[in-house]
């Protein structure tokens, strides 16, 4: 892939978070990147103080570097720097942190060499993935302790993973024909500057949460279907007198979901039942708010990961070389807690489903638990009581990280974004989200299942093939663990999507 700096796509963006391959910037930014250097390097050999030039960090940007100096100030920012802690940081989200960094230093306002930019590109065209631990940033003045981790094993030092094990990264340069980066000024500081991780954590959650609320929309239709919902309040005109794009487009979805379920048209005269309860009746209110939601991210971290977030930078109007707070990545922090909120509520309403079709006295006519032998059989209790407890520890964890500053660096840092824990428990709260509405595809299927007479539409008898060849009915007890699992695989990796065959219904875009 070639990456064209301030132009990066959310879709090539994705493409690099789920996949592996070569990826390098576009030549036509080098001209400006090298000049930027250029300048950088008449500063650090001139006489006026310039902040990580030829000055120390933080509190200590009074002190000045002598010129001999200025390489071994960068090295030893670097190896300060490094003192990141806790598990590691997932080689998918690390490969997009490095391409967003790319992406910066591409923009030609950083002031570093070429050869950093074709440092990376080698990591990249060698498989090389630098051990990051994903602790340690508060997300301002740069994701300073995962960057550094990066960095660090650019100039030959941590520990990287390479050809299926973690090795310290002096030894994986040497067998991959590479040379540790010798940093010149003010390079190591370009490097770790910036909100790349955070954003990195944020989108790779985006993109997750966005398969997420495409099986809600799925696994929603398919509820109605096993309760014998009514459709009624998914008509169009509806939800365009109210206006929200989300809202008209999980409508849509859902129409065509539903559309031909003959389990539908059993019902369509002689129901007693005048209305759904909410969460069958107000998916489009809901579902399709979290959509927009999501999309709002979307826009601030497409923006994101197309900027320059380091500091100092060289500004190519006047050539001067100015300090200012671009690091400071509360854009990314309050797009986390969006992103978070939606992935709470899709999951809440979606656990209401969950408890409408195990409860007899709701679920018109299902058996309890939705076992043909209740009693004996226990059925799906205890799956519904997980995604209640699934649901719980998400509403907890929606609650805002923007919102949580310390000062750090002595007062010099008083005022901090947290997108970075902000960002992280996203991946967190999609694996909940995930078994949620594979608890809820479980049911959803088995309810269906149980409407003998009947059948559901096309795209949802697709859904119940696709997952049953992974998952049998439910027809008496069994060891379930496994079952929740492939459920929440089978939402994952959209394979629920697919097989319903949403194709252009409900793709993420920011327009």
């Amino acid at each position: 892939m070639i990456l064209t700096p301030g132009a990066a796509t959310l879709t090539q963006l994705e493409v690099i978070y789920r996949s592996d391959g070569a990826i390098t910037l576009d030549r036509a930014a080098r001209p400006a990147v090298e000049a930027a250097a250029q300048r950088v390097a008449a500063a650090a050999a001139g006489e006026d103080a310039i902040y990580g030039v030829n000055t120390g960090f933080g509190k200590l940007a009074s002190v000045r570097i002598e010129a001999k100096d200025t390489a071994r100030l960068q090295r030893n920012l670097i190896l300060s720097h490094c003192c990141g802690v806790g598990e590691q940081t997932p080689a998918s989200v690390v490969r997009l942190m490095m391409a967003l960094k790319l992406l910066s230093l591409g923009r030609g306002a950083s002031g570093v060499r070429w050869a950093v930019v074709s440092q990376i590109e080698a990591f990249f065209a060698k498989a090389i993935v630098p051990v990051v631990p994903a602790q340690g940033s508060v997300g301002a003045s740069g994701d300073l302790a995962p960057l550094a981790h990066m960095t660090a094993a650019m100039i030959g030092e941590g520990e990287v993973e390479f050809e299926g094990r973690t090795m310290p990264a002096a030894e994986a340069l040497e067998y991959a024909g590479l040379a540790p980066l010798v940093l010149g000024p003010k390079e190591g500081l370009a490097l770790i500057n910036g909100t790349q991780f955070s954003a990195a954590f944020a989108l790779a959650a985006l993109f997750e949460a966005w398969a997420n609320a495409r099986a809600a929309v799925v696994t929603g239709a398919l509820s109605t279907d096993a309760i014998m919902g009514s459709t009624a309040p998914f008509e169009e005109e509806i939800h365009t007198l109210r206006g929200h794009r989300g809202q008209i487009e999980v409508a849509a979805a859902l129409r065509y979901l539903m559309a031909g379920s003959a389990i539908r048209e059993s019902h369509l005269e002689g129901d007693k039942r005048v209305q759904d309860p909410y969460c069958i009746r107000c998916q489009p209110q809901v579902t399709g708010a979290c959509v927009d939601l999501l999309r709002q991210a979307a826009m601030t971290l497409e923006i994101e990961a197309n900027a320059v977030t380091d500091n100092p930078l060289v500004l190519a109007s006047t050539g001067a070389i100015v300090s200012g707070g671009n690091f400071h990545a509360e854009p990314v922090a309050f797009a986390a807690d969006q992103i978070a909120l939606a992935i709470a509520e899709i999951g809440a309403i979606a656990q209401r489903r969950v408890a409408l079709m195990v409860d007899p006295t709701l679920s018109f006519d299902l058996p309890p638990f939705l076992t043909p032998d209740p009693g004996l059989n226990s059925g799906y209790m205890i799956a519904e009581v997980t995604s209640a407890a699934l649901m719980s520890e998400n509403k907890h964890l929606a609650n805002p990280c923007s919102t949580d500053s310390t000062p750090t660096s002595a007062n010099q840092e008083d005022h901090v974004s947290m997108a970075a824990h902000g960002a992280r428990r996203l991946m967190r709260m999609n694996a909940n989200l995930s078994q949620i509405l594979g608890i809820e595809l479980l049911c959803a299927a088995q309810g269906v299942e149980f409407r003998v007479a009947n059948t559901s539409s096309a795209p949802l008898e697709a859904v119940i093939a696709r997952l049953r060849q992974d998952c049998a009915a439910l027809d008496e007890d069994r060891y379930l663990a496994g079952d929740l699992a492939t459920a929440a695989r089978l939402v994952s990796d959209s394979s629920i999507a697919r097989a319903a065959g949403l194709g252009e219904h409900l793709i993420l875009g920011t327009a």
